[in-house]
């Protein structure tokens, strides 16, 4: 087990529709990232948020996820993003966890985003996921989850909770507060990463990417509208002196999803 995680984000522009392309940029990104133990992309990162789903899917056995454990390998780091599969004649939103053994964990995004459509395109998931890795518990979400706290709720004790997203500068102030309320009432490590740019729908992206410790408080942050890869250390002490003074996650509500 490790005491301390360190986890690099990268927040960047996203090349519509264009897998080749975003590949290859996250390449070049990857390649400048030295000794992390987590390397997390945005949602969607090899397409940008398209409805286009027949056009760009791909398969478990397809290009980016072959790329993605390639790049993991290669770095010693897991790798963490989503984008659109094709499984069993469905698409999903789908997030995956590649490790550098080429082990994935996948989680399907449970919020679709109605406003967007995405409700009409892909399959809800339906599973919480909880990853175990170098003896940290972490929780994967995509986006639209963030507005869903029970849904995050931390029943599973995990240490880390990453949300990967295309999430519109014109809400971001509602990113901002969420990501990190999801650390205060869950005292959790939280960890969003964003895209900036303008994809070809007109949608504006800030990216307002960040990390924050279990008391809500900020890490670090990238600035708005910049293409920026940003480091943060976790330590497993801060989780354990802060639950055991505060003890507020013993006074949890139980409650049963439906």
């Amino acid at each position: 087990m490790q005491e301390q995680l360190k986890i690099a984000i990268i927040q960047s522009d996203l090349a519509w529709e264009n897998q080749k392309k975003n590949r290859k940029g996250f390449t070049a990104k990857i390649e400048g990232i030295q000794e992390v133990d987590i390397i997390v992309l945005p949602e969607m990162f090899n397409t940008g948020f398209t409805m286009d789903a027949k056009t760009v899917a791909e398969t478990m056995d397809g290009k980016t996820v072959a790329w993605m454990q390639k790049k993991a390998l290669k770095t010693g780091a897991a790798i963490i993003g989503s984008l659109i599969i094709l499984d069993n004649n469905h698409y999903f939103n789908r997030l995956l966890f590649v490790e550098p053994s080429g082990n994935i964990t996948t989680y399907d995004k449970r919020h679709t985003f109605t406003l967007a459509g995405e409700d009409k395109v892909f399959t809800a998931g339906t599973e919480k996921v909880i990853i175990d890795y170098k003896g940290w518990k972490i929780c994967p979400m995509v986006c639209y989850d963030l507005r869903f706290p029970v849904w995050a709720r931390n029943v599973e004790n995990y240490d880390v909770l990453i949300y990967v997203a295309n999430w519109p500068k014109s809400r971001v102030q509602a990113w901002d507060t969420l990501l990190k309320a999801r650390a205060i009432e869950n005292i959790s490590y939280v960890v969003g990463v964003n895209r900036v740019g303008i994809d070809e729908a007109e949608n504006e992206y800030s990216g307002n990417s960040a990390v924050y410790d279990v008391l809500g408080n900020a890490i670090t942050c990238t600035k708005p509208h910049k293409e920026q890869i940003e480091i943060a250390v976790l330590d497993k002490h801060h989780i354990h002196y802060y639950r055991n003074k505060l003890k507020f996650l013993d006074d949890k509500d139980a409650f049963i999803l439906k």
